[in-house]
């Protein structure tokens, strides 16, 4: 369900904007998005599952603050951002 530390880095690698970049609203969405992807496919064989599905919930409304604010200070970035993880909006 977790994303592995291999490929937390490969995303952070691909969605960074310098060297050592972890924090910024671009990866941090990234991530998310990377998580929230995972629990959907655990979703499908996990129906019932509402404790994780309480957290995925908290997962896509932290992800759509984070996309909120990219908005409002860098539009280009986040349709850049929205294009490239595929998140309808």
């Amino acid at each position: 369900m977790s994303v592995t530390p291999g490929r937390k880095a490969e995303v952070i690698k691909q969605y960074a904007k310098k060297t050592g970049d972890t924090g910024s609203p671009e990866v941090q969405v990234a991530i998310l998005s990377e998580r929230i992807n995972n629990l959907t496919e655990h979703f499908k064989t996990h129906a019932k599952d509402n404790h994780s599905r309480r957290g995925l919930l908290k997962m896509v409304g932290q992800r759509r603050t984070l996309l909120d604010y990219l908005r409002r200070t860098n539009e280009a970035s986040y349709k850049d951002l929205i294009e490239k993880l595929g998140i309808r909006r």
